[in-house]
């Protein structure tokens, strides 16, 4: 079982950026999907971003396109999600997921879950 802890979350007014941290410890961190989702009041969870460790291969949501930007770093075993000119809809409660393989856009391909961090956009 892997274990998650996420940081970077806060306040920020639009426009502003965030740069979000997902630590990975248990489990191989080479062999991984790692994703982000977000959940904002009243809404379901939804599917951010997605990275595979090995090669880095990237995906995006239509909506944060061209904003927001997910890495991975190999060696601190870390995922980070950069959040740019954001808006007051980027609000939610964001989480940090892991997974060995699949559909990167599904909830039930990953099998780990960080405890999330809230982000509010608001001025």
């Amino acid at each position: 079982q892997v274990q998650l802890a996420e940081s970077g979350g806060g306040l920020v007014q639009p426009g502003g950026s965030l740069r979000l941290s997902c630590a990975v410890s248990g489990r191989t961190f080479s062999r991984l999907i790692m994703g982000w989702f977000r959940q904002a009041p009243g809404k379901e969870r939804e599917f951010v971003s997605a990275i595979t460790t090995s090669s880095g291969t990237t995906w995006y949501t239509d909506s944060v396109k061209g904003r927001f930007t997910i890495s991975r770093d190999n060696v601190r075993n870390t995922v980070l999600l950069q959040m740019n000119s954001l808006k007051p809809e980027d609000t939610a409660v964001y989480y940090c997921a892991a997974g060995a393989s699949g559909y990167y856009w599904s909830e039930s391909n990953y099998d780990s879950w960080g405890q999330g961090t809230q982000v509010t956009v608001s001025s």
